[in-house]
């Protein structure tokens, strides 16, 4: 790696070692950076700020920094693949998909005891099971719709989406429409995202994901750069292009599907955080991959950061602070770009 990457990676490294610890030091709680260092280097302590520090800070910092890394590198990913630095992964219909699944479980509760027992059986991962199953359900009819004569048509992958998109759109529309205000109310706070309930088991769950992506990842940089150059170079290169878009799929499938199965739809990271990195250190993916990881786990630290702090006992959902600070960041990026002429 030369002088650059380095410099990058060391202040990404930092960033995100001192979000870490701000994180865990600031709350509604607040616990001096001493004292959180202390308990991270020294647990099984006992007292009040210890045990709010490891049953409820702790697993939820753990957590956020870990749903970052997934969607930043997802983001990366779809990005890759498309050859455009404006996709997004909600694009092959996970956030849509997800969503509709929890409302049609939300509302069918009230007609089907047998879902109420599940429910109780469940508890916080029902939830969860059923934003997953709708994400996983909604990637994959998005990927049949788009094979062409047993290839994947990213054109057609596109449009799938977007028609995916529209339809689990009107569906939870029609949906929440029929349903009582009990039934809304918990999907509003659902959609609008948030890292209130996170755990350890979650964490667990997350953590296993990140260890397998970032496996996956060292394998796919050298594909990615290849499909910078179009998929028939790729291919004379010895790229084998359908194998990588099926681990592409199934791998930013599963990423977002779990980010958003237990903590809501949380917007713009995955756009954002590659494209700032790509502006940053160019478009080599070997480094692009872990880097918009990196920043991405930073960056939704901080932003949970202020979800639980700006109105401090209440708490804002992690979807509206995101879509805040996003939305205009990346409107000023297009707009420093346009003014440098570049085309996307």
């Amino acid at each position: 790696m030369h002088g650059k990457i380095w410099q990058a990676l060391i202040f990404l490294l930092g960033l995100l070692g001192l979000s870490f610890i701000i994180a865990l030091s600031t709350g509604a709680v607040n616990i001096s950076f001493l004292q959180a260092v202390k308990f991270l280097a020294l647990p099984d302590q006992s007292g009040f700020l210890y045990e709010v520090f490891s049953n409820i800070r702790l697993p939820r910092v753990l957590a956020t920094c870990l749903a970052g890394f997934l969607l930043g590198i997802s983001g990366a990913m779809v990005q890759g693949v498309f050859k455009n630095p404006l996709a997004d992964p909600g694009l092959i219909g996970v956030s849509a998909g997800a969503a509709l699944f929890v409302i049609m479980f939300l509302s069918l509760l009230q007609f089907f005891p047998a879902l109420v027992v599940l429910n109780e059986w469940l508890g916080f991962f029902s939830l969860a099971f059923f934003a997953f199953i709708g994400a996983l359900l909604s990637t994959l009819l998005v990927y049949k719709l788009s094979m062409v004569s047993g290839k994947t048509s990213i054109f057609t992958m596109l449009l799938a989406g977007i028609a995916i998109n529209a339809f689990a759109g009107a569906l939870s529309g029609f949906l929440i429409y029929m349903s009582n205000d009990e039934t809304l109310r918990s999907f509003s706070f659902w959609t609008l995202g948030s890292m209130a309930g996170a755990d350890f088991k979650q964490a667990m769950i997350l953590a296993i994901l990140v260890f397998l992506v970032s496996i996956t990842i060292t394998f796919l940089a050298k594909a990615l750069n290849a499909f910078l150059l179009g998929e028939a170079e790729a291919h004379y290169l010895g790229i084998k292009v359908e194998q990588v878009k099926r681990i592409i799929i199934v791998v930013v499938a599963s990423s977002i599907a779990a980010v958003t199965a237990f903590y809501g739809i949380i917007a713009f990271v995955a756009l954002v955080v590659p494209h700032l990195i790509r502006l940053g250190i160019g478009p080599d993916h070997r480094y692009l991959l872990l880097f918009s990881g990196l920043l991405g786990a930073s960056l939704l630290l901080l932003a949970d950061l202020v979800a639980r702090t700006v109105t401090s006992p209440a708490e804002m959902p992690l979807g509206v602070i995101t879509s805040l600070i996003g939305a205009p960041f990346f409107l000023w990026l297009l707009l420093v770009q346009k003014r440098r002429g570049a085309n996307f």
